[in-house]
Formats: structure tokens, C-alpha cells, sequence
């Protein structure tokens, strides 16, 4: 269709649109399939001992006339005015009702800006991610397999992590935990057990869980009551901040976080 007449400049925070080469592109409601993997993938990616930012729904401005937003970006920077430049990795879910043409035009401009890797988390049919990058074919990891995107994240994500709660859970866990030193929740109870040496360690690391949900929750526009903020700040148990970690990632409710113990 050749270059549109509109500019990333004149869409605002909350637009329900992308642009493409100038062009606007409506971006519809999530559907039920994707919207609670799309705030698991964030939460695993987000913990990442590596990931200093990371954002949902980021608005990246990749040329004049292009804006893309991808579900989760990783590694992205400042621009001049309103919008961010490209992430260092992008991740898509395509649900039930994907528009594949459009889709495989973002990878495009979101790879031609800069972005390393894009990850597309295929939720119909059998859950596999595809992995595209420039210069090479695309590849797909199934269930039971780990992706790596050396330089940007630390820890290898399985592939289950980026749609499955149980397995995203586990993996910002075990994230948290190595952002304080630890290699595992056993490691904790360890370290607690030897003279007592770990329990500020194990502190920091329930601090960091708290400040995780917390970011989460913010990211996703839940406005958490004084109540369930204090709830949050005193809880002593990490086994509750990772669960209430993952509801933050995936609630449509910001009551639904704390509410249920």
C-alpha cells in the first residue's frame, strides 16, 4: 500500500493502536487463551538475573511511521519523546484468531529495528514457541525444552514457563532467588540452618519477591488496596509471594492478587 500518512508522534499512551510504515493497525482485546501466559511470560523474563527492564504492551518506535508493541519486550531503551526504541527480545502469543499476515509483518520491522530474537508462543494446537532471528530459520521448541538468548537473559526459559503456571512460577522463583545469590529454595534452607547465617540473605530474598509483585502488578495497571500492599510487605513466606507473584502476572483484578490467601 505503499507509506501512510500517520507518525508514531501522533498515537498516545493507551491508543489501541499499532502503526505499520504509516498505516494504522486496531489492536483488539486480549483473548482468554492469551491473556494470562502473556503475564507469565513477563513475570519469568522480568526475574531474569540478566533483565535490568522489561515491559508489557511496550510501545516501541521503530521508524517515523512504525509503532509495535509487543506483548513482552526485554532490554528496551528510552527515545526522545513518548515511546521506547527497539528490545534486545520481543515476545508475541498467538491465540485463536491471529492474524498471521500481520504478525509475520511485525517480526519483520521489529528484526529490520534491532531486536535480536523475537519469540512467538503458539497457543493453539499442540503450546511450542518459535524462535526468529536474522539471518537465520526460524526455530520451534516444544514442551519439555529451554530457549536461550544469550546476552540478554541469564537463565535458559523452558519453553512451559512462557504458558504454564506452574512452570512459570518456578522458574521467577528460582530467578528471585539467584538475583540473591542463591541457587535454589533448598539453598536458602540451608544456609538458614548453619548458625542462622542466612537469615538476612533470606529476607532480601523475600524483599525482592515482595518488590516483584509489586512491579508486576504496576506494569499491568492493578492498583493494589493499603490493605493487600501491607499484606505483601510483611509475608514471610516465599511459597505465598510466589503465588501471589504469579497472580499478579495473570488476574484481571487487582483484588484477585492477595484475595485468598
Amino acid at each position: 500500500m505503499g507509506q501512510g500518512p500517520f507518525v508514531a508522534e501522533q498515537l498516545r499512551t493507551g491508543d489501541p493502536y499499532e502503526l505499520s510504515h504509516g498505516h494504522p493497525i486496531y489492536c483488539a482485546p486480549t483473548g482468554s487463551d492469551g491473556t494470562g501466559p502473556n503475564g507469565l511470560g513477563f513475570s519469568v523474563l522480568d526475574t531474569d538475573p540478566a533483565v535490568v527492564r522489561a515491559g508489557v504492551d511496550t510501545g516501541l518506535k521503530l521508524a517515523d511511521g512504525t509503532l509495535r508493541a509487543p506483548d513482552v519486550a526485554v532490554g528496551f531503551e528510552d527515545g526522545a519523546g513518548t515511546w521506547a526504541r527497539a528490545a534486545k527480545l520481543a515476545v508475541e502469543y498467538a491465540g485463536r484468531g491471529q492474524d498471521e499476515a500481520d504478525l509475520r509483518a511485525k517480526i519483520e520491522e521489529l528484526l529490520d529495528a534491532g531486536t535480536r530474537w523475537v519469540w512467538v508462543v503458539r497457543l493453539v494446537g499442540l503450546p511450542r514457541v518459535e524462535v526468529h532471528e536474522r539471518g537465520s530459520a526460524v526455530r520451534t521448541f516444544a514442551k519439555g525444552q529451554a530457549i536461550t538468548a544469550p546476552g540478554v537473559l541469564q537463565n535458559p526459559v523452558p519453553v512451559a514457563a512462557l504458558f504454564d503456571r506452574d512452570a512459570a512460577h518456578e522458574a521467577s522463583l528460582a530467578n528471585l532467588l539467584q538475583r540473591r545469590g542463591y541457587a535454589d529454595l533448598d539453598a536458602v534452607r540451608e544456609e538458614g540452618r548453619e548458625e542462622g547465617r542466612g537469615e538476612g540473605r533470606e529476607e532480601g530474598a523475600l524483599a525482592e519477591a515482595r518488590a516483584a509483585i509489586l512491579r508486576v502488578g504496576a506494569a499491568r495497571g492493578l492498583v493494589l488496596s493499603d490493605a493487600d500492599r501491607r499484606r505483601i510487605e510483611t509475608c514471610v513466606e516465599v511459597a505465598m509471594l510466589g503465588r501471589w507473584l504469579v497472580r499478579a502476572a495473570t488476574v484481571g483484578a487487582a483484588d484477585e492478587v492477595v484475595g485468598g490467601g
